[in-house]
């Protein structure tokens, strides 16, 4: 077999902790997204870099500061002990929550583009349709929004599975737990098993490929400009 059975693990908790980023990502990026696509307040400006900030800063010193947060002596580190959660880093949870924070702008950003080409008419015009701005939102901008946010989820998605850095910060290498394709490639180089290294980074090379393709021959039959 290609693949070891702790590579087969890996990818399932990477597709497993992708998959639940997007979804978490698509709910809390989408109205981030609208805000700033509408929005004229002199915060809009802060607002937008702190989302785009995982994009400049270095992966370590975001997983530094979300494991400062996250520990016993953190703010989210005390509110979850108080709950009776227990302590966030080195669980899949803890993982999620750091890739929520580590892919937002690839969410928010490709969605706020598409908010700003729908415009203002016709959110207008279902305004005088007596559409309630909720209706307006799910009947007008959603569907024309749409390539939107295909792109925003196939991005986020990618990113998700890719990621390294924070993951190795906040996740550790815990197999079962927050040992993802990343690490599991990186251990391998570690052991010098370069072959093994070389299958499993093939297959993910060949997933980014696909899906890359997938969103750019999907876009121009939607007529995204």
């Amino acid at each position: 077999m290609l693949l070891t059975e702790s590579d087969l693990q890996a990818i399932w908790l990477t597709l497993r902790l992708a998959s639940i980023v997007t979804i978490i990502l698509l709910i809390i990026g989408t109205p981030i997204a609208w805000w700033l696509a509408r929005s004229k307040k002199w915060w809009k400006g802060p607002v937008a870099a702190v989302v785009a900030l995982p994009l400049v800063l270095p992966p370590s010193v975001l997983g530094f500061y979300l494991l400062l947060a996250m520990g016993p002596q953190g703010p989210v580190g005390q509110l979850t002990q108080t709950l009776g959660l227990g302590l966030l880093p080195f669980t899949f949870w803890g993982l999620v929550i750091a890739s929520v924070f580590y892919s937002l702008p690839f969410m928010v950003q490709p969605l706020q583009t598409a908010f700003e080409a729908v415009g203002e008419r016709p959110m207008e015009v279902a305004a005088t349709l007596r559409a309630s701005p909720l209706d307006a939102f799910f009947t007008v901008a959603v569907p024309l929004s749409l390539p939107g946010f295909m792109t925003a989820g196939i991005l986020t998605f990618a990113h998700a599975v890719g990621e390294f850095g924070v993951v190795l910060m906040i996740g550790g290498n815990i197999p079962g737990v927050s040992r993802v394709v990343s690490v599991q490639i990186y251990d391998h180089v570690e052991a010098m098993d370069y072959l093994q290294a070389h299958r499993l980074s093939a297959v993910m090379l060949a997933f980014s490929f696909f899906v890359l393709l997938a969103m750019y021959l999907w876009r121009p039959s939607r007529g995204v400009k």
